[in-house]
């Protein structure tokens, strides 16, 4: 039977290298240093410690666009419909764990949700219930 390891928030899942292509007109592909947490993916150039962040609650989704010998292509889509091409070896397989991560990501987001929900709304049942309490006591 296998059991879930719980993360502790911020934990790095994956590190290492993967490329950017660059918005620039000769859209050129750019060494990066990926740090993939569970909320969030760090890109770092260089050995700058500054680094670019793609927030999880601001990434729609992972496509895979194409396999090669080489490397893999894969897009990231924002929310507001931005894309972010990338490539890795197939070895490192960058677009499945930004993938799997991101989607345990949207899953807790969602269980969230429903609970918060769900409280609202037995909150909700439970102030209604209240005045219907009383009205049965009056004779009105």
């Amino acid at each position: 039977m296998a059991s879930k390891v719980m993360m502790t928030p911020g934990e790095i899942l994956r590190e290492g290298e993967l490329e950017k292509r660059s918005d620039s007109l000769l859209q050129l592909w750019k060494k990066k240093r990926g740090v993939l947490t569970d909320d969030r993916l760090r890109l770092f150039s260089g050995t700058s410690e500054r680094a670019k962040e793609l927030r999880f609650h601001s990434i729609l989704k992972v496509d895979c666009v194409e396999h090669t010998r080489k490397y893999v292509y894969f897009t990231i889509v924002t929310t507001d419909y931005k894309e972010i091409d990338f490539r890795c070896t197939e070895e490192s397989c960058w677009n499945a764990f930004i993938t799997l991560a991101l989607i345990e990501y949207q899953n807790r987001r969602a269980v969230e949700g429903f609970r918060r929900h769900r409280f609202q709304r037995v909150a909700s049942e439970e102030q209604q219930e209240e005045p219907g309490e009383q009205r049965a006591l009056s004779p009105w």
